[in-house]
């Protein structure tokens, strides 16, 4: 089968790529050097963004390909271990054909700050595990790492265009923020928060059956075949949580709908695809899954839950109902306990040594303060 998305026999969906494409190299030919950033999160749109540039790239001779194309995944550190392979494997093979195929690419991948990760705020400074109401863990953990490497790119070129993968049709929220956004006769648009950062979402209007058809019927140029990504959707049951550079796209993350991303989500009632990937036989996921459950479960407890919060203040709502603060010092020690027994048993790194130790020392200083109940 031909890996060029052009020649797929659907005539309909070909002349559709065919046109993408052709936006996309008309886009990339403009008379300047603002370099492009590809927001990947390895599940089928940002696939599909990324093969079509890299499609387009190679239809250019060699010598026109001048401006840089950086790819870049963000990386909480609780990715669900699925789809954290995946990505690993992935951005490997970017990486790896970028040199062979003579492209002006860019492979990276954001983390939070130590100081910022899921573990050390659960852990260290007791935030209860993240709901409807305290969603803390998508600003600190995906916008802010992701933004500080936009903004390098920005500063270092004067501006960039940020390429995403959102479609339409992927649901009624996002067709709003699309078309909220979409500037009449115009590719780009600003970003919300990012200043000198235009926002290109060249596949916005395919919809999920022809980003699957794309993806079945062709060959990625990075080699290999969109095998390994088909099985994880279908194991999984559901979507991948996208990678986000903005707080009105927060949502897409712990939605009601069944997406893979964080494997400690509390946000969603249940964690539908990780129960699907252990119905699938990922046995590993299992103790993750109880861990999950377990992390919603405490976060009602109050008797695990200081009275004010960290900053020494009570809150009340509606008649004087007290909604409590942090998790103890003791709590914390006990979800700590856990992680690690859970750790033992998977076999595999679920909070770095260098959490453990900046936790330790905020305990230390929460005990020095009296945050300890």
């Amino acid at each position: 089968m031909s890996s060029n998305p052009a020649e797929i026999e659907n005539d309909d969906i070909g002349s559709r790529i065919d046109a993408i494409l052709a936006d996309l190299r008309d886009e990339y030919q403009q008379p300047h050097a603002t370099p492009w950033i590809i927001g990947f999160s390895g599940g089928k749109d940002s696939t599909l963004l990324a093969q079509l540039v890299f499609e387009m790239l190679l239809g250019l001779p060699p010598r026109a390909r001048t401006r840089t194309v950086h790819v870049v995944a963000n990386d909480t550190l609780v990715e669900s271990p699925v789809l954290a392979r995946h990505l690993d494997e992935m951005l490997k093979r970017l990486e790896d054909s970028v040199g062979q195929l003579r492209l002006p690419v860019v492979v990276s991948r954001t983390t939070p700050d130590v100081d910022q990760t899921f573990w050390v705020n659960l852990i260290g400074r007791g935030y209860p595990s993240p709901s409807r109401l305290f969603r803390w863990c998508t600003d600190r953990m995906k916008i802010v790492p992701t933004t500080k490497y936009i903004r390098e790119q920005v500063d270092a070129a004067g501006e960039a265009v940020l390429l995403l993968g959102v479609r339409a049709a992927e649901s009624g929220m996002r067709a709003v923020s699309v078309h909220r956004y979409r500037n009449k006769g115009s590719r780009l648009n600003p970003h919300n928060s990012l200043k000198n950062c235009m926002v290109y979402k060249p596949i916005v209007d395919l919809t999920t059956d022809e980003v699957w058809q794309v993806l079945l019927q062709s060959r990625p140029p990075w080699g290999g075949t969109h095998r390994q990504l088909v099985t994880i959707y279908r194991n999984a049951a559901g979507g991948e949580c996208p990678l986000v550079t903005d707080r009105d796209e927060a949502p897409s993350c712990g939605t009601q709908s069944s997406r893979f991303g964080c494997w400690t989500c509390t946000v969603v009632e249940k964690d539908r695809s990780a129960e699907a990937f252990v119905d699938a036989g990922y046995g590993d996921l299992e103790p993750l899954l109880a861990m999950r459950d377990w992390l919603k479960e405490i976060r009602e407890d109050n008797s695990r839950r200081s009275a004010r919060r960290r900053n020494g203040t009570l809150n009340f709502v509606g008649e004087g109902r007290l909604i409590p603060g942090p998790f103890t010092l003791q709590a914390r020690k006990e979800i700590l306990d856990r992680l690690l027994k859970t750790q033992e048993e998977v076999g595999f790194e679920l909070i770095s040594a260098a959490e453990i130790e900046l936790i330790r020392r905020l305990w230390q200083d929460d005990a020095v303060a009296g945050k300890t109940e």
